[in-house]
């Protein structure tokens, strides 16, 4: 192998030093370059929360918080108190299966449920209408349907709340049976007494 000249030694030492800094300048713009998905978050300027800000925000988690317990509240109470139209299908359904005349129509023993339906949770529904009259006295307005082993019938039944014992006193009940043979009784009629006005 030949030796290589002063000449040729110092092109080739420029040379290598040439390409040794465009690697290393190549090198840093390729570590200055940042990762458009490294830690976003860091560089999201931080924004003081203003006082309407705070404001908003508390209400926004009142309002959740109020839903929540209301939510809470009406499963508490239809799990823990007897809804009033279900307490009154129940008097009625006892009065019902107690009752004689029904009894020798219809057969013993005698089963009510809401609608004629084949699903479990419309049976279970209890059609019902509750409203105040012109005196603020409570009524509960419910039908249903009732069977026994022999027929069948529909039920009509108005509760009110007596002001004095506050006790549910009937203001009718009449069952209407629909087999074997159709008949109507009235089982119960609140008339209230005459009260003669004052001279």
């Amino acid at each position: 192998m030949l030796p290589m000249s002063p000449f040729a030694r110092s092109f080739a030492s420029k040379a290598s030093k040439h390409s040794g800094e465009e690697k290393s300048e190549a090198n840093k713009e390729v570590s200055t370059v940042e990762d458009p998905f490294d830690s976003p978050t860091y560089h999201i300027p931080e924004k003081p929360v203003t006082f309407t800000e705070g404001a908003g925000y508390s209400i926004v988690i009142l309002a959740g918080l109020g839903v929540a317990a209301a939510a809470a509240y009406a499963v508490f109470k239809e799990l823990i108190f007897e809804p009033r139209e279900y307490k009154i299908f129940n008097k009625a359904l006892k009065r019902i299966q107690d009752d004689s005349q029904v009894r020798v129509r219809i057969g013993h023993p005698i089963t009510g449920y809401g609608q004629e339906s084949r699903n479990r949770a419309a049976r279970q529904r209890i059609p019902n209408r509750i409203y105040s009259d012109e005196d603020g006295v409570e009524h509960v307005e419910v039908n249903f349907y009732i069977r026994g082993p022999h027929g069948a019938g529909k039920v009509f039944a108005n509760m009110f709340k007596d002001q004095k014992d506050k006790e549910w006193k009937y203001t009718y009940l009449i069952v209407q049976i629909t087999s074997p043979s159709r008949a109507e009784l009235m089982l119960e009629s609140y008339l209230p007494a005459y009260e003669p006005a004052s001279s």
